[in-house]
């Protein structure tokens, strides 16, 4: 697998950041010493600092002393952040370099060249990405997108760290809403399946550990079978279901309730969510 020599940083040091940084240092593309994160609080960060990265307080020491800075803050501080790194950075010859990828929900290209303009004076590069937060078992859904100053060897960069934690692949950024409904997003609607079919089996009799870890199976199980068999998961479902057997009760019921629907509209809503996102 592909090693990287530049340092990585993050500018906010949460869920999805760690889910990254773990990740890459974990598949080895990165050494926990290439690795600088920041974040408000400090003692927040002790994850972080037993995985042997840096930390500090300091957005800029981020911004200054890394080649590749993932901004992972919430939207609706981002103006505020790029405000004070604004303030604060001292011009280089490695601003002409610097790569800056954002995984922040609904937030365009054309928002993040505004905020970051000042890195460089014909305009940053900028990679717009949506990950999940699966990365941290290797098994993230990704997609990414680069503005025009991106090149060729900065995307390749990127899908290199983003496909050693799963799936990563690139799409139009009018996509990207989308997919955050569905892979961003999917993960909680998963956990959410996973849990409600335990409860059924502990409903049933049977133990609530030995329920979760059979559900949870059960899901990566049929998921594994979609993906290496290519077939559609109509087929895959009624191979499953025989006549008159107990599998297609079960599907009746889903059907009556209208399980299908209801994830369906879950992406819909969390898609217009994303986009909602991106214009405050």
């Amino acid at each position: 697998m592909a090693k990287l020599d530049e340092r990585i940083g993050f500018i906010g040091g949460g869920n999805m950041a760690f889910a990254i940084g773990s990740g890459l240092v974990r598949c080895a593309i990165v050494k926990p010493s290439q690795v600088l994160v920041s974040g408000p609080h400090i003692e927040n960060l002790s994850r972080w600092r037993e995985l042997g990265a840096v930390t500090t307080d300091d957005n800029c020491e981020v911004l200054e002393h890394t080649d590749v800075v993932f901004i992972c803050v919430k939207p609706h501080i981002l103006g505020q952040c790029a405000s004070q790194l604004k303030y604060k950075h001292v011009p280089s010859a490695k601003d002409a370099s610097k790569l800056i990828v954002s995984v922040l929900a609904g937030t365009s290209l054309k928002t993040l060249e505004e905020k970051f303009d000042f890195i460089e004076s014909s305009g940053p590069k900028v990679i717009r990405t949506m990950p999940n937060t699966s990365m941290q078992v290797g098994e993230g859904c990704t997609v990414y997108t680069g503005n025009a100053r991106v090149t060729h060897q900065d995307l390749e960069k990127v899908h290199i760290m983003l496909n050693a934690l799963g799936l990563a692949q690139q799409v139009p950024e009018q996509m990207i809403d989308a997919v955050t409904g569905l892979a961003g997003c999917g993960p909680a609607f998963v956990y959410t399946i996973i849990e409600a079919l335990a409860d059924g089996g502990v409903k049933q009799g049977v133990p609530r550990a030995m329920a979760l870890q059979f559900a949870a199976q059960t899901l990566l199980g049929a998921a594994k079978t979609v993906l290496i068999t290519g077939k559609h998961p109509a087929v895959l479902r009624d191979e499953v279901c025989s006549p008159g057997g107990s599998t297609i009760v079960g599907v009746h019921e889903l059907e009556k309730g209208n399980l299908r629907a209801t994830l369906i509209n879950a992406v819909e809503k969390a898609t217009q969510r994303s986009t909602e996102l991106g214009k405050k």
